[in-house]
């Protein structure tokens, strides 16, 4: 980051800044003081159970896209509910609910969440949640978990299938978690991580068509279990890869990440990247509202029904104000 930068990023904190202190602690706020350490670079050591699980997933995954022609429409229409729900668990709950703190829920919505969470199978709320701030605080760095500048697979699954970078850990365990260990639904689900995502990633999604409308145990756990599973892993990395690395950015030039609407469009509502990497704390992670954004939607829904409240949110002005300053005047991606 250049001098010009770094005084423009002092300038947004100063800007925003009763909006940022009420957020999170700027836990979730790039740190423009870290500095990568010199010297080579710590050898890369291959996780080889994570390489396997994630090959043989995805070949599972291509027999089930075999299946399809073959399922049922309930069994289809279960997929895609199942799909939503664990997206909704990813990006209104670990992403947008316990990372971002950008509102607030009830009880039992935060209890729905933390389910579709263990149903997207992505480790659990408290690790996602650390390893997110982290990505956020020290983003394109040695410390950032899935660091786009080291490559397209990289960003997208190869951070999973090797050693986290010792920076990576290091600032993890450095950050101000409180928040999330005192949230008990967080916590049960932590402690209860492995047996929910056997049920809810796998065995509900089978049981249920096989159950209800006598689908095969063959198709309902290919199609709704790997199918649906490894499509939706590989939308949450494509917030992760594409997103940093194709698109506009018209709220901040200096930052990789994009405004990409293909990824926004599978992701439910996270590809308007170069927004939400600018303003972290917005509910909406969009200037745009509901537009390609269900998870928006949804978290409307939400507060309607009073079972969520205080949703975050930028003024027209700030966001103006951010586009003249730091944007690359290219055309907005809504």
């Amino acid at each position: 980051m250049t001098e010009t930068e770094t005084r423009n990023h002092h300038a947004d904190k100063q800007q925003i800044g009763g909006a940022m202190a009420e957020t999170s602690s700027v836990e979730d706020v790039f740190d423009d003081t870290y500095t990568e350490k010199e010297g080579p670079k710590p050898p890369r050591m291959l996780v080889w159970r994570n390489i396997m699980l994630m090959t043989l997933l995805h070949l599972g995954a291509l027999y089930g896209l075999t299946l399809v022609p073959s399922a049922s429409v309930l069994t289809l229409a279960w997929t895609a509910v199942c799909y939503l729900i664990s997206a909704l668990g990813v990006t209104a709950g670990a992403h947008r609910l316990w990372s971002h703190r950008s509102y607030k829920a009830s009880f039992p919505l935060r209890v729905f969440l933390a389910l579709g969470n263990s149903m997207a199978f992505q480790n659990d709320i408290y690790e996602w949640a650390r390893d997110h701030r982290v990505h956020h605080k020290y983003s394109e760095t040695d410390a950032d978990p899935h660091n786009a500048t080291r490559g397209f697979f990289f960003a997208h699954v190869g951070w999973l299938m090797v050693r986290k970078h010792p920076d990576v850990v290091e600032k993890g365990k450095k950050l101000e978690l409180t928040d999330l260990k005192a949230d008990k639904v967080v916590m049960f689900q932590r402690r209860h991580y492995k047996m929910s995502v056997v049920i809810l990633c796998f065995f509900v999604p089978m049981l249920v068509p096989w159950y209800f409308w006598g689908e095969s145990l063959g198709v309902a756990y290919f199609v709704p279990g790997l199918l649906r599973y490894a499509v939706m892993l590989n939308a949450t990395w494509l917030v992760n890869s594409a997103a940093h690395i194709w698109g506009n950015r018209p709220y901040d030039k200096s930052i990789n990440p994009r405004e990409n609407p293909l990824v926004a469009f599978s992701a439910i509502g996270e590809g308007f990247h170069n927004y939400h990497h600018t303003f972290p704390f917005d509910y909406a992670t969009s200037e745009f509202g509901v537009k390609l954004n269900l998870t928006t939607a949804f978290i409307d829904l939400m507060c309607f029904m009073g079972l969520a409240k205080d949703p975050k949110r930028v003024s027209k002005e700030i966001i103006n104000a951010r586009i003249q300053r730091t944007g690359e005047g290219s055309n907005k991606s809504g």
